[in-house]
Order: structure tokens, then C-alpha cells, then sequence
């Protein structure tokens, strides 16, 4: 079966004016120390740049990111001040759905007709993310301290539960084997190791210098750093910290960000190297599952998009998931009956870390320009959002 309606009618995303940093494991690079938000302009601007697209051409901006940074309030005006070029936009999030949800309200932005160029830059620094104190006059005390954001990974209001304790939860509905999911673990780590001997990342990644606040020279990001092979052996005597969970079979925090680009159809040949490579948006789709149940929820996302669209998996010619624990990818085989191993040929989120906001909008560029290689194709991009959210969406190159 194939489908020919679309999301959007106008917007299309440029084949090659994409690029991503790489993503340095928490606290294991410079980028630690610097302001997260000025990172991302610079490094947009440094992208732009090698992909010979005028900063001139943007007519708006879509940012994305989910941890708190120093001058968030002036968000799109910072941040585009430092790219290089002074345009308007705003910033939203949805937590680990936000590189994802930016591209597709980019699009949304095109299609209206209210912009015909739109950048989309997500980011994140988990390193050293900010203590707030949150006024709270409902509760028997006037003030909260609400902690970092690692906090918030380890406690869901809804269910007082943990992101591990979704992980666990979820592989004992579905009945996963702990096997499976260490041969699912080393399976995505192979698949991440051949993508960067073979030169594919090349075309994703970017070396990015970093400049302090006063524009000193303090290193370079050149490494997904914190990612070591990994053996068989090795995972399976790795301590269970939940059913199916342990420190190899899921994903780390990281740094960094990501960018691409959104416009219509009659500016792709002024912005494109390749403007006959046509990329257009199919759908997307949301679900919320039972509380505390996330890993399933990206699933449950997939089956909706495939009937909301008349396609099926047998349809898709490229397939990526942001997967923090292997088990997710687990559950989605068994949802929809799929070979785990056609997903996520050329790395993933497990491997590489989560920065949150960019996560997703590396795995689209990652997908897009597989299926590029591969002649064209659908490329289903989907994950997760917190607790018991997930979503997805298609996309179309031809």
C-alpha cells in the first residue's frame, strides 16, 4: 500500500541544510561550562555556513529545548543574535518529544503562509542544569526548592515513579527476556559503530568550537564522548536496576544541539545543493497510554499514524526510534510484529546519549539522509515523552 496525502501542501524540509554537534556525555566535555543558548546560535551559524545557506534567507525561528539556561526569558532574540542575523521566533517543548514537535510546528509555520523560511534549532545542557526555588503559596510552604533536572527524571507527579520504573513496568506487561534486550542492546551499539567507520555521520555531525560568554577559545566537540564498545558478556552480567534495565541497556544524558531547516516549495532550489531531492511531511501522531507505562506509548503512536495515513510497516522504508531504554524497542517488535533489527540502521539515541531537546531532531536528520542514500522512501521517525506520551510521524523523500 502506498499513500500519496500529505500534512502539509506548501512546506518542505531542504535536503542538506541540516547538521547536528555531536552529543558529549554529561560532564565529559567543555560544554559544561558554557551557555548553552549561545552554543546553539554559534553553532547554527557555523552550519549554515558549510551548507551555503544565507542567514539572510530565515524568516523566523523555532527553538527547542526542555532544561532551564541563563537568559531563557529572551530565548529566540539571544539566540538569534548569536547566529548572526535578527529574526523573530519563539521557543516551545514537550519534553523528549521536542526535537520532533519543533520540526513538525516549523511546518505549520510554512504552511500557513506566514513565513517561508523557518529555522529549526533544538538544544540541551543537562550538565550543571539550574536548582530552581518555585513559589508554591498552596502548599504549607510558601516556597518549593525544585531540584535539577535529574530529579525530574527519577520522580513523575502522576505516579510518584520513576523513568526506570516505566522501563521495568512495561517489559513485565509485555513479558520481555532480559536476553533479548541485551542482544537488542549490542545489535543498536554495532549499528552506531559501522554508521561512523563507513563515513555516514560525516554528512550529520559537526565539529563545533566552543567560545566562552567572552568569546574565548575552549575547546572543540568532535566526539559523541562517553560512548565505549560494549560486549555481549559484558551486558549480560550487568545488574538488573528494573526488570529488563540496567546501566548498559539505556541511555545516557548528554549535551548538545541540532538544526535544520523548513520552507516552502519554490525556495528548496535557493537553499538545497540537491533541490531535486523532494522531503515532505505525511503525518504525525500522539498518544497518551496508561500512567507510568511510557516504553509502550511510542507504539501505540506508530499504529495510530500508519491507519491515520493508510500505510503500513511493510511501507517504510526507513525507520528510527528514540529508544532510552532498549526495552522500548523491544515492545514496539512485539506491538506491531517488527524485526527490531531493520530499526535504526545508523545509530540511535540509546548509543549516543539524550540532550532531550535535540534528540529527536538528529534522528530525523540521521533517517533523512538514509533515505536519501537508499534512493528515497517513507522514513517513520517516533519515541517518547515523559511518562506515558509518544509520538510519530512520517515523512516522504522522493
Amino acid at each position: 500500500m502506498t499513500s500519496d496525502a500529505t500534512m502539509y501542501s506548501r512546506a518542505r524540509i531542504p535536503y542538506g541544510t541540516w547538521g547536528s554537534s555531536y552529543f558529549p556525555a554529561w560532564q565529559m566535555s567543555t560544554l559544561a561550562e558554557v551557555n548553552i543558548g549561545q552554543f546553539a546560535g554559534e553553532g547554527m551559524n557555523r552550519i549554515l555556513g558549510l551548507r551555503r545557506v544565507p542567514k539572510d534567507a530565515l524568516d523566523y525561528l523555532i527553538l527547542g529545548s526542555t532544561i532551564p539556561w541563563h537568559w531563557k526569558f529572551w530565548t529566540a532574540p539571544l539566540v538569534a543574535s548569536c547566529l548572526g542575523t535578527r529574526v523573530p521566533g519563539y521557543h516551545m517543548e514537550q519534553a523528549c518529544a521536542t526535537g520532533l514537535q519543533a520540526v513538525v510546528v516549523a511546518g505549520a509555520e510554512v504552511d500557513s503562509g506566514a513565513n517561508d523560511v523557518v529555522g529549526v534549532l533544538t538544544f540541551d545542557r543537562t550538565s550543571d542544569s539550574p536548582v530552581g526555588v518555585i513559589p508554591e503559596r498552596r502548599a504549607y510552604r510558601r516556597t518549593e526548592a525544585l531540584a535539577d533536572v535529574w530529579d525530574n527524571f527519577g520522580f513523575d507527579p502522576s505516579t510518584g515513579g520513576s523513568m526506570i520504573a516505566t522501563a521495568g513496568a512495561a517489559a513485565r506487561k509485555y513479558r520481555i527476556d532480559r536476553r533479548e534486550v541485551d542482544d537488542i542492546t549490542l545489535y543498536r551499539y554495532e549499528q552506531y559503530f559501522e554508521a561512523k567507520d563507513s563515513g555516514f555521520l560525516d554528512a550529520v555531525l559537526v565539529p563545533l568550537d566552543l567560545l566562552s560568554v567572552q568569546g574565548r577559545p575552549l575547546g572543540r566537540i568532535d566526539d559523541d564522548l562517553g560512548v565505549r564498545k560494549l560486549s555481549l558478556a559484558a551486558l549480560r552480567a550487568m545488574h538488573e536496576l528494573d526488570t529488563c534495565v540496567t546501566a548498559g541497556a539505556q541511555t545516557h544524558a548528554s549535551d548538545g544541539m541540532a538544526c535544520l531547516l523548513v520552507c516552502s516549495e519554490d525556495k528548496v532550489a535557493e537553499l538545497s545543493p540537491r533541490p531535486e531531492v523532494d522531503i515532505r511531511f505525511v503525518g504525525k501522531a500522539e498518544v497518551r497510554t496508561s500512567p507510568g507505562l511510557m516504553p509502550e506509548a511510542p507504539g501505540l503512536a506508530v499504529i495510530k499514524l500508519l491507519e491515520r495515513v493508510g500505510l503500513t510497516m511493510d511501507d517504510i522504508a526507513v525507520t528510527k526510534s528514540h529508544n532510552p531504554f532498549a526495552v522500548n524497542d523491544a515492545i514496539f517488535g512485539k506491538m506491531l510484529d517488527y524485526d527490531w533489527r531493520k530499526v535504526n540502521n545508523n545509530g540511535c539515541s540509546l548509543v549516543w546519549g539524550h540532550p532531550q531537546g535535540p534528540t529527536l531532531t538528529r534522528s530525523l536528520i540521521e533517517g533523512l539522509e538514509e533515505a536519501v542514500a537508499i534512493g528515497g522512501g517513507y522514513v517513520l521517525l517516533f519515541g517518547c515523552a515523559a511518562g506515558d506520551v509518544g509520538i510519530a510521524a512520517i515523512f516522504r523523500v522522493s
